[in-house]
């Protein structure tokens, strides 16, 4: 997962991590971190995606939204979210809070 300012042209045309509009900072590095606990899972009949909430400890980071983009397969990106305003940590931690993994819930999902 990146980060990126609001300078960044990110949306439904984004197809894979770039560099232009990424955020910058101490303690956030280019091309962001990778999540952990990706759990695809069911919800009813819908099929959920799940990860744990990303921290970047001790960061001085501003971020007007992410990508989240698959580093293994060429970069190819899953999905761009807003954050709805530039969102700030000045030495401290800059946590992205992944909702619940439920069908009406979860930030990836396909019914």
């Amino acid at each position: 997962m990146a980060l990126y300012t609001s300078s960044a042209t990110l949306g439904a045309a984004s197809t894979v991590y770039v560099t232009t509009g990424e955020s910058s900072g101490t303690n956030y590095s280019a091309a962001g971190q990778a999540l952990t606990n990706v759990t695809p899972a069911l919800s009813g009949t819908t099929a959920v995606c799940d990860f744990a909430d990303e921290v970047f400890s001790t960061a001085t980071v501003t971020a007007r939204g992410c990508l989240l983009y698959n580093s293994t397969n060429g970069n190819k990106a899953l999905c761009a979210i807003d954050f709805g305003g530039n969102k700030t940590s000045t030495a401290g931690d800059f946590t992205v809070v992944f909702p619940s993994a439920t069908a009406t819930g979860a930030i990836i999902r396909l019914a």
